[in-house]
């Protein structure tokens, strides 16, 4: 019988066994030598979809050959680890060939070099070159407006329809898709990948693939990573350009004239990419150098602006090979980590012209997220331009600079520091401040210290927030006035009260250590209790505190004047006992000896 020997190359784009199927291969033998089993294995156990591929094409060719008069076999060495690391170098093509050439057999193979490699090696050789439909079955669910289609096994396929800001979700008039048709439109989608040079695997994890199909993105989840076989693919519906967007004039000429750092914020779906795109097509034929940081790579630009991705999966092994070609200004499309935001700043700070795009739910957003991640100071240096887009237009531009002054609202020159300014870019009305005080960054937005703030001081202010901030964890309600530079009262829930002391004071006293504030807390509404009549004994080291023997079990407070000294529950016979020696013991002894304790109820 004639003898075959497939490579990895014909098993993993399933062409093997549509030939059996179609009756090209009958009556023959198909010699699989083992160093193919075992890269297959190696590439399925690595979670990538051509190793599951390969491994299923052999068992379909076994089932179909009891029926075809083809049989098939397993031969040869298994390849040792150091030919299984060598496997990209042409290792493993290698041994293929050497079956091949000790079997007598044909060498089947799609790979083009490994064809030319086998014929100057004198190895009978049938290169089949795969063939791929033009038209996808996933096309068919698009129209001239869908943005993206939705598939999943046993869902009513959707999509979404529209320009960014009039978006609709639509049930397409579609059956459920079964498992074997939604594999089937992943296949096909895979196969033309392989062949197609307008296309790339992004992202291959054990689970998830995400493809770049000329201006598709498709994304493609299995279990175990997601709870079933599900398949999203978007698309840009309108290629836009700069002139669309009606730039301000003098800010076409700060991104054209000198090398800036530009951040396009908004939230998903508003049109932020097309934007990018528009931007970089733009500055191409204004005659800068453009490049692009994307992942995946789907910003809609021209063939003279290189799309990189993460070199060996790193953006830092990216920027180090980007600064060497020397590009006037670079698109980082999708800026979310904070090894992002760090490689983003580098990039600006050795002179680079930088463009992010990145989410944000308002303009200030998008500088905010670089608060923590790099020195408030340098933030003006690697951000001075914020192009907020809302709906597929711009909706605020923002000027963002560096200077030393006393914040707005404050007028004590002790409190000159260095301050963020973010202006409208229009107007130059000034709308946002950043700087420290204390240990945090703060963002102040200018309008809200002029409106709240007649005749209080900001300091005060920002220093009532601070503590409010931190007894939100106590109440979400609770009320702060600063009465001094070094008192606050605090008005909270009273059942909350007994926590926010704590045992002894401890909680309190810990806060006021953390806040450099001493706090008089309260009752929220006032106490609205009554006053307790009582009278006191000492014992030993104790002082019991006489009640009412029906408050027994109920819960009174102590004060001294109208500071809290203790929450407690009422013990038997209706009375309290404290240690004279204790914190609380001594203010209690205190507070008796001017008759100023008031206990409530």
């Amino acid at each position: 019988m004639k003898k075959i020997v497939p490579d990895t190359s014909v098993l993993i784009h399933r062409e093997l066994s549509n030939m059996i199927k179609e009756g090209e291969i009958k009556n023959v033998r198909i010699v699989v030598p083992r160093a193919v089993i075992d890269e297959l294995q190696a590439q399925a156990s690595r979670g990538r979809e051509i190793g599951f591929d390969g491994l299923e094409e052999i068992k379909t060719i076994k089932k179909l050959g009891s029926r075809k008069g083809v049989r098939v076999e397993f031969t040869g060495e298994r390849p040792t680890l150091e030919e299984i690391q060598l496997a990209k170098k042409g290792r493993i093509d290698a041994i293929i060939r050497d079956v091949a050439a000790k079997e007598k057999a044909t060498l089947l193979t799609s790979d083009y070099v490994q064809a030319l490699v086998g014929e100057v090696e004198g190895v009978s050789v049938k290169h089949i070159a795969k063939s791929v439909s033009k038209k996808l079955k996933l096309e068919s669910f698009f129209t001239p407006d869908t943005q993206s289609v939705h598939l999943k096994v046993g869902v009513q396929p959707y999509a979404k329809k529209g320009k960014p800001g009039a978006v609709r979700l639509v049930k397409l008039n579609r059956k459920k898709p079964e498992e074997k048709e939604l594999n089937g439109i992943i296949n096909q989608i895979i196969s033309k990948t392989r062949v197609d040079e307008n296309s790339f695997i992004e992202i291959g994890k054990q689970g998830a693939l995400v493809i770049q199909m000329g201006n598709y993105r498709i994304s493609i989840a299995k279990p175990p990573f997601s709870d079933g076989l599900e398949l999203t693919a978007v698309r840009p519906i309108a290629k836009v350009t700069l002139s669309d967007y009606k730039l301000h004039e003098e800010l076409e000429k700060r991104i054209v004239g000198k090398s800036s750092g530009v951040l396009i914020a908004g939230p998903p779906g508003a049109g932020k990419s097309s934007f990018a795109s528009a931007l970089a097509n733009y500055l191409s034929k204004q005659g800068k150098v453009v490049k692009t940081f994307e992942q995946p790579r789907d910003l809609q630009v021209g063939p003279e602006i290189t799309q990189y991705a993460p070199l060996e999966g790193s953006w830092e092994k990216t920027a180090e090979l980007l600064l060497l070609v020397r590009p006037d200004y670079t698109i980082f499309d999708e800026v979310r980590k904070t090894k992002d935001f760090k490689i983003f700043g580098d990039m600006r700070l050795s002179g680079v012209g930088m463009i992010g795009v990145i989410h944000s739910t308002d303009p200030v957003s998008a500088v905010q997220r670089f608060v923590g991640r790099l020195e408030l100071g340098v933030i003006p240096h690697v951000v001075d331009t914020i192009i907020y887009i809302q709906a597929g237009k711009i909706h605020k531009v923002y000027d963002v600079s560096l200077t030393v002054k006393v914040p707005t609202g404050m007028s004590d020159d002790d409190l000159t520091r260095p301050v963020v300014e973010i202006r409208d870019f229009a107007t130059k009305t000034l709308e946002y401040e950043i700087y420290t005080y204390g240990e945090e960054n703060v963002i102040i937005p200018v309008s809200e210290v002029a409106k709240k703030g007649a005749g209080k001081s900001p300091a005060r202010m920002l220093a009532a927030e601070s503590i409010k901030k931190v007894l939100n964890h106590y109440d979400q309600n609770a009320e702060v006035e600063l009465i001094s530079d070094s008192r606050a009262n605090v008005r909270i829930n009273p059942d909350v009260i007994p926590r926010l002391i704590g045992t002894k004071g401890k909680n309190i006293t810990e806060l006021e250590k953390r806040l450099g504030i001493k706090l008089s807390v309260e009752p929220r509404g006032g106490t609205l209790k009554k006053n307790l009549s009582w009278s006191y004994e000492e014992h030993g080291g104790s002082i019991y505190i006489n009640l009412n023997p029906g408050l027994t079990g109920k819960s009174v407070e102590l004060y001294q004047c109208d500071e809290l000294i203790l929450s407690a529950h009422v013990g038997k016979k209706g009375r309290l006992k404290i240690r004279k020696k204790s914190d609380t013991g001594r203010v209690v002894l205190s507070a008796i000896a001017k008759n100023e304790l008031r206990i409530v109820s």
